[in-house]
């Protein structure tokens, strides 16, 4: 929130002198915090005047273009200039050559005189041009940096001014003023209005604060049903049942002038406020929502037809809003209406049907409470923040209304020359919401903050904010309340909200500091403690950890989330995406990894090891809730049930990528390229990690290269993951390096696989026996598979086996191969002879020659 301070000190007791820097200070001492400060003179210095154009010259010249030699008088007749520089007339009266048309002679306009600097650090000083020296420049509103308009120069008596010759053009327009940014939490919503922060200044420096909308709910006309403009409230599906509005009022202003200029004060302070200006009525508008609170809508009168109705959008009905955009209604959202159909969104946006326009005599202007719950739903479903559902969704003073109306009506006579009808309707649904008292004992704000408060001092901070306090029985000694919260403060609704209250006014200084004691706990569960075990192994390792959004592409999905190409990956779709191409939720780790390995790589990181542990979302059945459940409301089991089917798995997944060079050249020692290799060896560390026994073999899956491609499986034959080469298609379409590899296993698989305990082997004292094998076997078949035969066959003698060769070539047999194997063999309790190792041996080999046809090679 914007807070203007000539604005803010109408209304609190903000010192003259103060600056916004000041005045934030104070404000933090309430719990609004800080955000920036606003001050049109940090852009825009003088001397700007006001000037009277004496004479104008029209001049065409030969590039096609007419520009105006001008004399503008800057300083009144008859006084002497006092101003002193090069390029100021000591006469009073600039040359001036203007390009814009829109003004003539004897016209007040803004003059930027030699040695101003207007925003753009765009300094002004004399200059030849067009064959004159031009001493200055008679400026437009966006050379002002106040507005957009270009196509004019400001023309003073058009707004309404008429400035003494001379004058000090910047305080006329308001330029002195500065604004102080504070940042309002989403439970503060009084807070966006100049009422709750100066009400907020007058308790941090502890002064009475008068209310002003009390003045004008006091000058508004008695509320009369069956006068003013009829209404309907009809809502025949409030959520939770709550009623969408509550109270409608409206007020009818008759006569005005829709082209009658905006002052500059407001338009200064509504431009500073972070609003533009655009018209008179709108502005209004504006201006009374920022000052109160309350929202409102101006009505062509003459547009409206019957009578206004609150309702329900209807299934296929549509809107075409104030921006021009044609909106599909959803039955939820909560209209305006009139007997032409829908008018507007509730508290969002209104229709362009019935907008205030130059042609507007009439006005009708809308104060209505709506539930803040279906304004923030409308905004969200169609995208259309603004400030109004801004502050309806945050909650606004339900006892109001009239007092807005008032204040938009007088503003609209006294500046539109419009005449106020003098009864007004008030419509009112139901019960206007009352607050709920809530109980507080004296004692509790001691005990929730540390800070000891005399029942009297509660008392009086809470009666300061605008509660009511009525005494009520406790135990022995004990003093308590009933509170109830003012009318304003709907975030009031427990006694720790209360205790809050009386901290905050009090002084957050005075609360001590004290390091709480960390509560015992039962540590990390397995699972935590599995995924950090992996996590710190692969780091250790010299890979380096990143952490990616989880938002991709749908063909991204399609090529990472299936083996096979042309499947379509069910994925869960983003309902507001930051970006329409990333719009969907992962299902894999490889997207993200790969584009930050791609992104690292273009920026000049040639050797890369990166991993990630993160969740995948994988669809259920059920895709989200029909029910969105409303904050504070406990909800039923079946509302329940539905929330949570709809919520999708999200299984834990491990990935690396892999591109360069193990280690950088060296004298004496060669560079070795990270392959396919580095990748499923990182795949067995991280079940060597979790001691999960995982078994490889040849796989394929449309994102590796099809003859380096590894699946990994459980015991139990389920499939884990994949790691290998990436297919040379997809490193060239993603800009990625020569050679990418990549890795991706199920973690959550792995946990569930992980042995409920680690049983250490006995180390044998014992001499082993080594034997050699080599055997011929099919090309095709895996040297897992062949090395799994064997430790089957050789029983419980064989310790260990691994390949150390493969070798094909022409004097074997066509699509046969050599798999040459060393077999360690020990017994736990004596020294094996060469027979029983040989014995041993020949068993593995016979189970393999039985299953695979296997055939020993001399």
């Amino acid at each position: 929130m914007r807070v203007p301070l000539s604005w803010l000190r109408e209304y609190a007791p903000v010192p003259e002198d103060a600056t916004a820097e000041q005045v934030l200070d104070t404000m933090v001492t309430v719990g609004f915090e800080e955000e920036e400060v606003h001050r049109p003179t940090d852009e825009i210095q003088g001397p700007v005047v006001v000037g009277q154009v004496l004479s104008r010259e029209p001049e065409e010249h030969s590039n096609g273009k007419t520009v105006n030699w001008c004399q503008v008088r800057v300083v009144p007749e008859g006084q002497e200039q006092t101003l002193t520089g090069k390029g100021i007339d000591p006469t009073g009266v600039q040359g001036i050559v203007c390009g814009a048309h829109n003004f003539e002679v004897g016209d007040k306009v803004v003059v930027t005189l030699p040695g101003a600097v207007l925003p753009g650090d765009f300094r002004i000083t004399p200059r030849k041009t067009y064959g004159h020296t031009s001493a200055g420049m008679i400026a437009s509103v966006r050379e002002l940096g106040i507005g957009e308009d270009h196509d004019g120069i400001l023309v003073l008596s058009r707004i309404g001014l008429d400035p003494e010759i001379g004058a000090d053009a910047l305080e006329l327009l308001g330029l002195y003023d500065e604004a102080a940014e504070i940042n309002v939490t989403p439970d503060r919503g009084y807070g966006f209005s100049i009422r709750g922060v100066a009400r907020e200044y007058s308790h941090a420096v502890n002064q009475p604060f008068h209310d002003f909308v009390l003045d004008a709910a006091d000058r508004a006309p008695q509320a009369n049903d069956d006068a003013g403009f009829p209404v309907e409230l009809a809502d025949q599906n409030p959520i939770n049942g709550v009623p969408g509005c509550d109270r409608f009022v409206t007020r009818v202003v008759t006569g005005i002038n829709p082209e009658a200029p905006t002052p500059p004060w407001m338009a200064s302070r509504l431009r500073l406020a972070g609003i533009r200006s655009l018209s008179l009525p709108v502005d209004i508008s504006n201006y009374v929502m920022l000052e109160f609170g309350q929202p409102l809508h101006f009505y062509d009168l003459a547009t409206l037809q019957d009578k206004i109705t609150v309702r329900r959008a209807q299934a296929g009905e549509t809107l075409t809003t104030l921006d021009d955009k044609q909106r599909t209604l959803d039955p939820e959202d909560l209209l305006i209406t009139d007997a032409s159909g829908p008018i507007g969104i509730a508290g969002v946006m209104g229709g362009a049907s019935t907008e205030v326009s130059a042609q507007t005599a009439d006005v009708l202007v809308e104060a209505a409470h709506f539930d803040p719950i279906t304004i923030a739903r409308s905004a969200r479903r169609h995208r259309l923040p603004s400030e109004a559902s801004k502050r309806f969704e945050r909650g606004v003073d339900p006892t109001i209304q009239a007092a807005a109306a008032q204040r938009a009506v007088e503003l609209l006579v006294e500046l539109a020359g419009g005449s106020a009808q003098d009864a007004a309707g008030d419509v009112v649904a139901g019960q206007r919401p009352e607050p709920q008292a809530v109980r507080l004992e004296a004692d509790y704000p001691a005990q929730r903050v540390g800070v000891e408060y005399s029942p009297e001092r509660i008392e009086e901070l809470l009666i300061q904010i605008g509660c009511s306090l009525e005494s009520t029985t406790a135990g022995e000694g004990q003093t308590a309340w009933m509170v109830t919260p003012p009318s304003w403060r709907s975030d009031l609704v427990a006694q720790e909200d209360l205790a809050e209250e009386v901290a905050r006014l009090d002084g957050y200084h005075k609360i001590p500091s004290r390091l709480p004691v960390a509560p015992p706990g039962r540590g990390l569960t397995r699972q935590q403690i599995g995924r950090r075990r992996v996590m710190n192994t692969l780091a250790a390792a010299g890979l380096t950890e990143v952490l990616d959004y989880p938002f991709v592409s749908q063909a991204e999905n399609n090529l990472w989330g299936a083996a096979q190409a042309g499947t379509h990956v069910p994925s869960i779709k983003l309902f507001n995406p930051i970006s329409e191409v990333k719009g969907w939720m992962r299902v894999s780790l490889l997207p993200g990894l790969l584009e930050t390995l791609r992104r690292n790589h273009s920026r000049g990181f040639r050797d890369l090891a990166l991993f990630q542990a993160g969740l995948v979302f994988l669809p259920a059945s059920q895709v989200g809730s029909r029910h969105v459940p409303a904050g504070g409301l406990k909800l039923d089991d079946d509302v329940l049930a539905d929330v949570n089917a709809g919520i999708p798995e999200q299984p834990w997944r491990v990935g690396v990528v892999l591109a360069g060079q193990e280690a950088p050249t060296a004298p004496g020692v060669g560079a070795r390229a990270l392959g396919w290799q580095d990748a499923v060896d990182y795949a067995f560390m991280v079940a060597d990690t979790l001691g999960v026994e995982m078994q490889i073999a040849n796989g394929s899956h449309q994102g590796f290269h099809p003859g380096r491609t590894a699946t990994f499986t459980t015991a139990d034959g389920a499939l884990v993951g994949w790691a290998g080469e990436l297919h040379p298609q997809i490193v060239a379409a993603g800009n990625l390096p020569e050679r990418t590899c990549a890795v991706e296993l199920d973690l959550d698989a792995l946990l569930a696989a992980r042995p409920d305990g680690v049983q250490a082997q006995d180390l044998s004292v014992h001499t082993a026996a080594t034997q050699d094998v080599a055997l011929l076997v099919d090309a095709d078949l895996p040297a897992g598979v062949l090395v799994t035969t064997l430790r089957e066959g050789a029983g419980d003698l064989l310790e260990d086996v691994r390949v150390f060769d493969v070798y094909q070539g022409d004097r074997l047999p066509e699509g046969q191969k050599s798999v040459a194997l060393a077999m360690r063999f020990r017994a736990p309790d004596r020294t094996l002879t060469a027979d029983e190792a040989s014995a041993s041996r020949e068993a593995a080999v016979a189970l393999a020659a039985e299953r695979h046809g296997a055939v020993l090679r001399g």
